[in-house]
């Protein structure tokens, strides 16, 4: 194995374990997918997930659920990146109408948002509404930044649709919890958790 690839299966592993979203049997089968390409023997791999605190995270966590009862649907690792986010908002839409749900807008943050976070001590929340209404749109943004305000964040943004609202500094501090669900199928859980 040469060492470019050597290199990136360590970032890679390092990323995905300080994510904090998958196991370390789901990390094996996320890099069997990306490097099928490869003859890696993924098994003699030492994977150790992270054992972080969790204390930004169950703020992060506390903000989203309470966003659920304004009617904002708010996804954690919503994809990978901010197209495949909005997709996968726009699909949790679909299943929250289909079962007589009305939600109103989203919010989300994507893996490579998680990413830069890990990284540079930032996090990205992206958020609209499911009617392509720019007032609307704005509306949704400013609850998303007031409570997060609310919940101690210190937040970056400029207040129009145009931008994501930054929160700086954001210490990315989750650990795996396997009792929980995320992405959109944790998300229409809360979303329709709360209003029974």
């Amino acid at each position: 194995m040469n060492q470019d690839l050597v290199d990136e299966l360590d970032y890679m592993i390092d990323l995905l374990a300080k994510s904090g979203f998958f196991s370390e049997d789901e990390i094996i089968e996320i890099l069997e997918d990306q490097f099928i390409d490869e003859d890696i023997d993924f098994s003699k791999f030492n994977i150790s997930l992270n054992d972080f605190g969790n204390v930004n995270f169950n703020r992060l966590e506390k903000v989203f659920k309470a966003l659920s009862h304004r009617d904002i649907v708010a996804i954690h690792n919503c994809g990978y990146d901010i197209e495949e986010g909005v997709g996968d908002a726009f699909e949790l839409y679909v299943h929250l109408r289909n079962n007589k749900f009305n939600p109103e807008g989203f919010c989300f943050y994507t893996f490579e948002d998680v990413e830069e976070a890990i990284e540079d001590e930032k996090l990205k929340i992206t958020f609209g509404d499911f009617e392509n209404n720019e007032n609307k749109a704005l509306q949704i943004g400013h609850i998303v930044s007031d409570a997060l305000k609310s919940e101690g964040f210190s937040i970056v943004w400029d207040g129009t649709i145009n931008n994501q609202i930054e929160l700086n500094p954001f210490k990315w501090d989750k650990s795996f919890d396997d009792s929980k669900e995320f992405e959109i199928e944790g998300a229409y859980d809360i979303f329709t958790k709360n209003r029974c």
